[in-house]
């Protein structure tokens, strides 16, 4: 096997995660600083508080963005197979 291959495609498979992380914590963690803020200002300091929303918005990006996640993934994961058939001949 080349190394140049399998460190291209660990490359990509890097920059798939990724991807896939910024579109779930990115708005997560505006939520919490959102939240956050809130609880700073009316000295409410209970951990639950921040949770479900938290939680609310992780389930607002899955339903929006989830498709494009798993579409993004089915579509690596076919191009490696690709690259590993490619590799036996």
């Amino acid at each position: 096997m080349d190394q140049s291959v399998l460190l291209d495609e660990t490359g990509r498979m890097l920059v798939v995660v990724g991807l896939i992380c910024v579109v779930l914590l990115v708005p997560m963690m505006i939520v919490g600083l959102i939240i956050s803020i809130i609880q700073a200002a009316t000295s409410i300091n209970e951990q639950t508080l921040s949770f479900v929303p938290k939680l609310i918005a992780l389930g607002v990006c899955l339903v929006v963005f989830g498709s494009a996640a798993v579409e993004l993934l089915t579509k690596f994961t076919g191009e490696l197979f690709d690259v590993i058939a490619r590799m036996g001949h």
